[in-house]
Parts: C-alpha cells; sequence; structure tokens
C-alpha cells in the first residue's frame, strides 16, 4: 500500500480457493466486450482503478496505460497527515492537486487516501498526544476535506486502526489513546467537512471472516445502528499465492450491514495462481451488488511497494501480464449491476427523493433516492423517527407493473412485486426522536414513483 509498509508484515492468505460468482446471480451481458479495465468496470456502474504517485506522472509509459485503462485513481501517498500538513496549520496540496487533477482530467473517479493513519503522521504530530492530538487531527480532517469539497468520490477517512492477531481489538496508537471514540469523530468531522463523499474504513488482513474483520464488522454495525456516518469499508487485499474461500462471503456480510464495499489496494504475488486469483477477486466483487470498484496498487510491476513479487497487471515495461487478461475476461463477462453512487460525481443524477411530512407521536415517515438504469434500479429508503422515540419501523413501496425487488440490505423484505413490506432489522429499529436509519434493495424494471409509507412499531 504505501511506503512504511515495508516497516510491517502483511499476513497473506494462503488458502488457494477459487471464488466463483454465487449460482443464480443475474448477469449483465454486453452485446461487444469492452477493451479496457475501466471500459470493462462501467458496464456495471463499478470502476476499476490504480494508486498512482505524482513523481512518475512524466513517464509516458505510465500516463498512457493510467490514462487508457483506469476509471478511477487514489494518490498513493500524496493526501496524507504528512504530505498535506508538513507542519502544524499549515497546509500544502500541490501533489494531492496533481492526483486530483490527473484523475477528473481523464474523467476518473477519485479515491483520497488517507485522512489519519497511525503511521506516515508528520513529526510535530506524533510528539502530540491528548487533547492536544485529538483537536489537531479532526482538525486536519476539517481542512483537507474542505479544500476537497465537492470533488473526492470516496474517502479513506480512517485507515489500519485494528491490531492484527486474534484479539479483534483496536491497534495501540496515540490516536487510539485520545479516546476510544477518536474514528467516530474523524468520519463526523469528515461528513461535516464534506457532505457528499463517500466516508471509508479501510484495513488489510480483512479479506475473510476472522477476528479482525469480525473487529471491523461489529464497529460498522454499531456505527450504523447509532447514526455514525460510515458509508463504505476498503479491503485491502494485498494477497499471496491464495485467497480466503470465504472472500466473497466476508465482502457480503459488511455489505448486508449498508454500507458499500471496495477492494481498495489489491495486488497479488506472482506465480502459478496469481491470474486465477485476480479473476476470483474481480468475479467476487461483480456478485456482491454492493461492491462498487476495485483499485489495484501500482500500474507496472516496477511501480509496486512488494519490490520482487511482480504482484501487478503490467510488467516493468508496461505490456499486459496474464493476470490482465484474466480481470478483463471476468468483467466483460459481468455480474450483479452496481449502478452509480447517489452522492457521487455521475453522468446522471439520481431522481428527487419523495417523501411524506414528519408524523407526531412516535410515527415515522420515509423517503427515497434512486438510481436507475436501462433494465434496473437501486433504491435507497432514509426512514425518520417523528417526535417520539420508535421501537421498530415498517415500510411500504409500491413497484411499477413488471419491476420486482432482487434483493435488500439493511431491511427484510415481505414480496418482491407489486406493494413490497419492508421491516427493520436488529439493529435499526430503535430511534430516538427525529433519528433516521436507511436500508436500500435492488430491483429490476423501473424504481418505484411513489412516496413510501411508514408505520412505526
Amino acid at each position: 500500500m504505501l511506503l512504511l509498509k515495508k516497516r510491517r508484515s502483511v499476513l497473506l492468505a494462503s488458502a488457494a480457493v477459487g471464488l466463483a460468482v454465487t449460482a443464480g446471480v443475474a448477469l449483465v451481458g454486453t452485446a461487444e466486450a469492452a477493451s479496457t479495465l475501466g471500459a470493462s468496470a462501467a458496464q456495471t456502474g463499478r470502476y476499476f482503478g490504480a494508486a498512482i504517485a505524482a513523481g512518475r506522472l512524466g513517464d509516458a509509459t505510465y500516463t498512457g496505460i493510467l490514462t487508457r485503462e483506469f476509471n478511477a485513481v487514489t494518490p498513493e501517498n500524496e493526501m496524507k497527515w504528512d504530505a498535506t500538513e508538513p507542519s502544524q496549520g499549515r497546509f500544502t496540496f500541490t501533489n494531492g492537486d496533481r492526483i486530483l487533477n490527473q484523475g477528473l482530467s481523464n474523467g476518473s473517479k477519485v479515491r483520497g487516501h488517507a485522512l489519519l493513519w497511525h503511521a506516515q503522521q508528520p513529526g510535530w504530530a506524533q510528539s502530540l498526544s491528548g487533547s492536544a492530538l485529538r483537536t489537531a487531527a479532526i482538525n486536519h480532517v476539517t481542512q483537507v476535506a474542505t479544500h476537497y469539497k465537492g470533488k473526492i468520490y470516496a474517502w479513506d477517512v480512517v485507515n489500519e486502526a485494528f491490531a492484527d492477531g486474534g484479539s479483534g481489538g483496536r491497534r495501540d496508537s496515540n490516536l487510539q489513546r485520545t479516546g476510544n471514540d477518536w474514528i467516530e469523530a474523524a468520519f463526523k468531522a469528515a461528513r461535516a467537512a464534506d457532505p457528499n463523499a463517500k466516508l471509508c474504513y479501510n484495513d488489510y488482513n480483512t479479506d475473510g471472516v476472522n477476528a479482525k474483520s469480525t473487529g471491523v464488522y461489529n464497529m460498522v454495525r454499531d456505527f450504523k445502528s447509532r447514526g455514525v456516518p460510515i458509508d463504505c469499508v476498503g479491503f485491502q487485499s494485498h494477497l499471496g499465492t491464495g485467497i480466503p474461500g470465504d472472500y466473497q462471503a466476508n465482502l457480503q456480510r459488511f455489505a448486508d450491514l449498508g454500507v458499500d464495499v471496495q477492494i481498495t489496494e489489491l495486488d497479488v504475488a506472482q506465480g502459478g495462481n496469481q491470474a486465477n486469483i485476480y479473476a476470483s477477486v474481480t468475479k467476487a466483487c461483480l456478485a456482491v451488488s454492493r461492491c462498487t470498484g476495485i483499485t489495484v496498487w501500482g500500474i507496472r510491476d516496477s511501480d509496486s511497494w512488494r519490490t520482487g513479487e511482480n504482484p501487478l497487471l503490467f510488467d516493468n515495461s508496461g505490456n499486459k501480464k496474464a493476470a490482465y487478461t484474466s480481470v478483463l475476461n471476468a468483467l466483460n463477462a459481468g455480474g450483479t449491476t452496481n449502478p452509480p453512487s447517489p452522492s457521487s460525481p455521475s453522468p446522471s443524477s439520481p431522481s428527487p427523493s419523495t417523501s411524506t411530512p414528519p408524523q407526531p407521536g412516535g410515527a415515522c415517515s420515509a423517503t427515497v433516492s434512486l438510481n436507475s438504469w436501462n433494465g434496473g434500479f437501486v433504491a435507497t429508503i432514509k426512514v425518520t423517527a417523528g417526535a417520539a422515540p420508535i421501537n421498530g419501523w415498517t415500510v411500504g413501496v409500491t413497484l411499477p407493473s413488471g419491476s420486482a425487488v432482487t434483493n435488500a440490505w439493511s431491511a427484510t423484505n415481505t414480496g418482491s412485486t407489486g406493494t413490497v413490506s419492508f421491516r427493520n432489522v436488529s439493529y435499526n429499529g430503535q430511534l430516538g426522536a427525529g433519528a433516521g436509519t436507511e436500508f436500500g434493495f435492488q430491483g429490476t424494471g423501473a424504481g418505484p414513483t411513489t412516496t413510501p409509507t411508514c408505520a412505526a412499531g
């Protein structure tokens, strides 16, 4: 991932298990296969991106591959704390802006990486502790997110805050020692600074169901239950000679919490399985409707932080490897369709929300936002309690004739056509007065055009 990743060992997964798209998932066919990674991913509303370095943008081979193949970019180091605030209160965005402008000029999404991390802190921040560090950290989040407001698709707000090993607990760091709520505070500050950016938590060694990924899962579930703003979880996926057999299932369990999942730093050690592993990761993402995209950590093998492992899709000279072909073929085979996010820049804007006026005395209201495409849609429903707390809710959504619900998250549905009833799940039924929660569903045909109903209790 990062320069300092060379200071820690990555626990590479060793179970060489191929993943296949779950049986029964609708495939999206294409009349003509796309010939680049970004174009292929875009067929299902996803991105396929690369982490890039400002210092390599003068390399014609590097930028040629970048502009041809990828429709998303992530800065390797240029937006981190040490790069953007080298001395306290003095911000510099020159190289971060170079990455941003490179991506936007190519019509690409830009992922911001990373607002807070225990590593790559400037020396002045390393010398702080307690309330002084907390204040400086939140100010840093606010200033950097404000500088890039409206231009970043998704931020890795907090990076690698959980410990390796079997505890499933937080990593000890100067940030953690400011109080266990520091991650929550960072996400709230990021949301206030840039309401439209997707806010992600990002970590490594969380690719399968294990103690560490479950620790992250429990944090995300808690955040969603309390209304702490979190929109996505990033899985770094620095892989060795295999992948966990429950890789796709792990992505899906996070998606079921009502967050997007993203493969944020993919690279795979070269060996006999490299092409198959890349294809399996791609298929797993395509099989999870809320997996919004994949980023490889570098372009050519010579650009990788994993020296000597040749873990990327292009060789040192910029030639396509077998792994490239396996990814392209998997993308062109299709998967569940994931339309552009309503909170990120996209070619089409979501339909305006419709709502019912807040109701008194413990009742609730619902609003719906749509992203639609030819043959399908995703609906995001926000449920808001009225003047009194509620202990559960049921939302009714009427679908046009010929439309059907294919899957839902953060709610259980009764029926799939006509008037469909959605009931809260265990973690999002209790809402304080005026508080809200969200659930969503994907469907075929046209999305709902009428106002949802909401009943409390």
